[in-house]
């Protein structure tokens, strides 16, 4: 009775409490701190590999992963001031990992694939890119997924597996893209004419590369129109402007020209009940 007397009131607060009290505000500093050390290597590593003029997604992806691990050292060490054996941890993790894996292999497929891509370097941030049915601006590859920006500017996340799996269409890798038009004149219009006309469009517009030399020909006899083919070369940056620019200066100077652009017409025959014939 004596000696849980003894026990009682503060001498039981100081021997059991307080000491426990003073491992959790230990453990919890060293992961606060440890936590700031992680963020602070980092971010040394990524200024690193900045000035060594390293692509920045490489240097986001690497950089996520190096806080990742260090993050998790940091909670390893809290965990074993605490007297939670860490090494025991580490073997019961590692005799579910087999089950982990199973559980999570698309996250495991989509980390893999992530590796992959910053390996290999299909595209780079920044890239216009075509994937898995989207079309985007790559804005960053993480260890998970990839974030395209769609021109509407809508964020679009695609599992990195998918985006490995699939064809990628890199419209931006290189400098130099060409513009595919077709354009229609009448079978009564002069193809001289228009010829002359596309050709001096093409050479006044200061958006067209002068080499790759552009391509304008007659292409073929359509169904209600001769079509020709006009083929610039721009910046891959210049598509769009070179492309609408071209089709509005080419609608305007064929109707000064006076040259027809032709669209789908349908004639219709009406007879009557007597077998003549009527046009309509």
């Amino acid at each position: 009775m004596d000696q849980l007397a003894d026990l009682s009131g503060p001498t039981l607060i100081q021997t059991m409490v307080i000491p426990w009290a003073i491992k959790i505000g230990v453990a919890l500093a060293i992961f606060i701190v440890g936590r700031w050390i992680a963020k602070w290597i980092t971010s040394m590593i990524r200024r690193v590999m900045t000035r060594a003029s390293m692509d920045e997604m490489l240097v986001r992806f690497l950089g996520n992963i190096v806080y990742t691990v260090l993050l998790l050292a940091v909670v390893m060490a809290a965990l074993d001031h605490l007297g939670i054996q860490t090494t025991s941890l580490l073997a019961v993790f590692g005799a579910a990992g087999l089950a982990i894996g199973l559980a999570l292999k698309d996250s495991l497929g989509n980390f893999s694939s992530g590796v992959m891509l910053i390996l290999f370097r299909p595209f780079k941030q920044g890239d216009f890119v075509e994937v898995a049915g989207v079309s985007g601006a790559v804005t960053e590859v993480k260890i998970f997924s990839t974030i395209l920006t769609t021109p509407d500017n809508k964020l679009v996340v695609i599992p990195n597996a998918q985006v490995a799996a699939d064809t990628i269409t890199n419209y931006s890798a290189n400098d130099q893209r060409r513009v595919d038009m077709v354009f229609g004149i009448g079978y009564q219009d002069d193809i001289d004419a228009a010829q002359r006309v596309l050709e001096d469009i093409i050479a006044s517009h200061a958006l067209v590369l002068r080499d790759p030399e552009p391509v304008i020909r007659l292409h073929e006899l359509g169904d209600s129109s001769v079509n020709f083919i006009c083929r610039p070369w721009a910046k891959p940056e210049d598509y769009w402007t070179v492309y609408w620019d071209v089709t509005r200066a080419v609608k305007q100077r064929f109707d000064s020209e006076g040259i027809s652009i032709p669209f789908p017409q349908r004639d219709v025959h009406i007879y009557q009940q007597g077998g003549s014939e009527t046009p309509a």
